[in-house]
């Protein structure tokens, strides 16, 4: 039980990952969400489509959030607001301009209407028993907030996602004098992005990408396609404006593109000068050399349309004079599905242009030097590393330390680990266990780490059937065994084990055992053992004894 007067603060998700970031604040029995996103699945999780937080703890207490409030556009922030909204849509969303237009084209699609609240820089809003103000900085999406939360119990500065570009392409610092402010104030808690806590140094601009893109598209003989993350604005604005420089059209490819770039051009966040944009199907009537594609799949994710490209399964083929541009930094976990899209589109004879080879993207998170700095204007009692991975928290917390915040203040927490804050002060007070919640299609949570295991071991080592009819009354075996693989290897002489599995039928029926599934699992454990010890393999087996 929360004693009044103390602000708990619980992350469901983005602590110890990247992605899923999801933390709730709790106040005299009121609670408040800060983001709710999605983390994007792994090799090891075979058919999944997102992974979300872990709404367990708040599903029976939905009645008492205020409101869900965003930080910014970025799926990992905002991907998971549908699926909580299925369980009580009434729940006030609020966040910037561009933040909410996401977030709503997304809602349409699963036939949600929420409730908005747009708010602006340096806007103040009451939300129960949160005052909050909303505080502008700098990311690779516009209209990204940090937020200053107050209650009684003390004051917290959550960062969200930032970094301190001082050149930006849409002139929108990050307010460090605001931060400045609240520091002189008294920021009891600062819970700080980590993501680049070891990288050394300030990010570069953003503007430093535009001399790179000019290169690459003048030495591109053909088309020029390029992938992006669909929420990231401020690169394909750089995109258009280079593709409207060397006289070249643009389309845009994937319905999560479409969708967001739509609502950024009519929003005046995305300028694209007329003409300039059109049709896939126009786009292919032009010469190759005036041709620019801005599609997703910058992170190998299977079903997004460069994966496709790559393995010829999309309407649109490349080949030599092709340049393909992946206009992003590489999420943790993807490295493998990013190295087979170069691989497949080099292999088709594009010619494969990406962070590794150019600068044609600069990340949107501070490195370690931005961090000291805000660290050090803010002054706070207590430091909590958020957004990352445990070697960037611990990073993070090093830099911590490193500008005089003493090591017992610096609380390195992870997914279900309690902060309580209280007349200032703040400590770990508890953990809940958690669990990733899956969707797979149009299922959300009834996948379990069982069945991923089931999976993987499908993928992996294949598949063995197993399958006879048995007499109880004659103790015989009157059809089969009959054995069947898929996925283990080359062919197998079955009649050895056909044999043993029929011996141990038998023997077992006249032991007395009368059960179709106990029988099942002494033909489960022969057959283990034979390909085993023989095989030196682990299949699926899946042993059907029926009587007859």
């Amino acid at each position: 039980m929360l004693s009044r007067g103390t602000l708990r603060i619980l992350p469901l998700g983005g602590i110890g990952e990247i992605g899923r970031n999801m933390t709730v604040f709790e106040f005299d029995d009121k609670l408040l969400i800060v983001d709710c996103g999605v983390l994007f699945p792994e090799e090891s999780h075979p058919g999944v489509d997102l992974i979300l937080p872990d709404f367990g703890p708040i599903l029976e207490r939905l009645d008492s959030v205020q409101a869900i409030v965003l930080t910014h556009g970025h799926e990992d922030h905002i991907g998971a607001v549908p699926y909580l909204l299925r369980h009580k849509p009434d729940i006030p969303i609020i966040g910037s301009q561009l933040t909410l237009a996401f977030v709503q084209a997304k809602l349409k699609e699963h036939r949600i209407t929420p409730y908005t609240l747009a708010v602006t820089d340096k806007g103040t809003e009451k939300i129960g028993p949160f005052d909050i103000e909303f505080l502008a900085v700098n990311h690779s999406i516009p209209d990204a907030m940090a937020l200053s939360i107050t209650t009684p119990a003390g004051r917290i500065l959550h960062t969200g996602d930032f970094k301190m570009d001082q050149l930006p392409l849409d002139g929108r610092l990050t307010d460090l004098n605001s931060f400045a402010r609240l520091g002189d104030m008294g920021v009891d808690l600062l819970m700080i992005d980590s993501t680049n806590a070891e990288v050394p140094g300030f990010v570069p601009s953003e503007r430093e990408i535009v001399p790179v893109l000019d290169r690459v598209f003048t030495r591109a003989a053909g088309r020029v396609i390029v992938a992006s993350f669909a929420s990231h604005v401020h690169r394909i604005q750089q995109i258009i404006d280079t593709a409207v420089m060397h006289n070249r059209k643009v389309a845009f490819v994937g319905r999560s593109m479409v969708r967001n770039m739509t609502v950024a051009r009519d929003l005046g966040y995305l300028s694209i000068p007329a003409n300039t944009l059109i049709s896939l199907d126009e786009l292919a009537l032009l010469p190759d050399n005036r041709a620019v594609l801005i599609c997703t799949g910058s992170q190998g994710e299977p079903m997004a349309v460069l994966s496709r490209i790559a393995h010829r399964n999309h309407e649109i083929a490349v080949g030599d004079n092709d340049t393909i541009v992946l206009a992003s930094s590489l999420i943790p976990g993807n490295e493998n599905a990013v190295n087979r899209v170069i691989n497949g589109l080099t292999k088709l004879g594009a010619q494969v242009v990406h962070k590794s080879n150019a600068l044609v993207h600069v990340s949107g998170h501070a490195a370690a030097g931005e961090l000291r700095y805000v660290m050090n204007i803010v002054k706070p009692r207590y430091v909590m590393p958020i957004h990352g991975e445990w070697r960037h928290l611990a990073a993070n917390a090093g830099i911590a330390e490193s500008v005089g915040i003493p090591a017992e203040r610096v609380l390195l927490t992870a997914d279900g680990v309690a902060v309580d804050l209280a007349d200032g002060q703040a400590r770990i007070s508890g953990y809940l266990p958690l669990r990733e919640v899956y969707v797979d299609g149009a299922s959300v949570g009834s996948v379990d780490e069982s069945l991923l295991k089931d999976r993987r071991i499908l993928g992996e080592e294949g598949f063995i059937s197993v399958f006879a009819a048995v007499n109880f009354a004659n103790c015989e075996v009157v059809v089969g065994p009959e054995i069947h693989e898929r996925g283990v290897g080359q062919a197998h002489d079955h009649h050895e084990v056909v044999d043993k599995v029929r011996i141990s039928l038998i023997a077992a029926m006249k032991d007395g055992v009368d059960d179709p599934h106990e029988l099942s699992q002494r033909a489960r454990k022969v057959v283990g053992k034979w390909v085993g010890t023989t095989h030196r393999r682990k299949p699926m087996i899946v042993p059907v004894v029926i009587q007859v």
